[in-house]
């Protein structure tokens, strides 16, 4: 069997678009964060936990993405009274950064601090395009199980905050919360590792700090 060895990531085009668009929201003080995670983890019902506890010190908009419907988008824009626009993807199970300028694009031009973009739900093809976000992070639902950062390496490689989400149902469910960090920190010894439950509030607050911190870094 013949081996060919790629030498030129197929991704170098988007990645050159990533690093473009950065740089654009590094100089007009927008700070992106990218969130991704399994479809039913909570990344709708967290964000507006979150959005509402920051909506007051900083100025935020949302852009859902999704294969079709604009039921998120209506659902934070009610839920938090943020700007929030609906991205179809036309099929596609991922975003890359030309799709997240055109989001961008019809977003206000009043002046935002942080746009959050709720990428689709999919633990493979998100990890594999830089959106050209600052920071990514990701929602592990305790339903989901412990071992996913073994069986989706790379989504749990490329972000920098881990948040494992419905903690309420813990007793429920055989799900191990120090094996889940074994493996997170496993493939990322940097990663941030927040557990909360959306529904109940608890620690949202800690998630809220975190991204409030991270928009005052970038703004510097």
């Amino acid at each position: 069997m013949k081996v060919i060895e790629i030498k030129k990531s197929v991704f170098a085009d988007n990645d050159q678009d990533a690093n473009l668009l950065r740089q654009e929201l590094k100089q007009r003080g927008v700070f992106l964060l990218n969130l991704m995670s399994s479809p039913g983890s909570g990344k709708t019902t967290t964000l507006i936990q979150v959005i509402n506890r920051l909506k007051s010190q900083i100025r935020i908009a949302v852009m859902e993405a999704d294969i079709d419907s604009d039921v998120d988008a209506v659902k934070i824009r009610e839920a938090t009274g943020v700007e929030s626009v609906q991205l179809h993807t036309g099929g596609m199970c991922h975003l890359d950064a030309e799709m997240t300028r055109q989001g961008l694009d019809h977003l206000s031009k009043e002046g935002i601090d942080l746009a959050i973009l709720e990428n689709v739900g999919n633990l493979v093809c998100p990890a594999e395009f830089d959106t050209g976000s600052v920071k990514n992070a990701m929602i592990l639902s305790v339903p989901e199980g412990h071992d996913k950062p073994l069986k989706y390496p790379l989504m749990f490689t490329i972000c920098d905050l881990v948040i494992i989400n419905k903690t309420d149902v813990l007793p429920y469910f055989d799900f191990d919360m120090n094996k889940c960090r074994e493996y997170v920190l496993m493939r990322n010894p940097k990663a941030t590792i927040l557990p909360i439950s959306a529904k109940t509030g608890e620690g949202i607050d800690a998630v809220a700090q975190w991204l409030l911190d991270e928009v005052r870094k970038w703004k510097l």
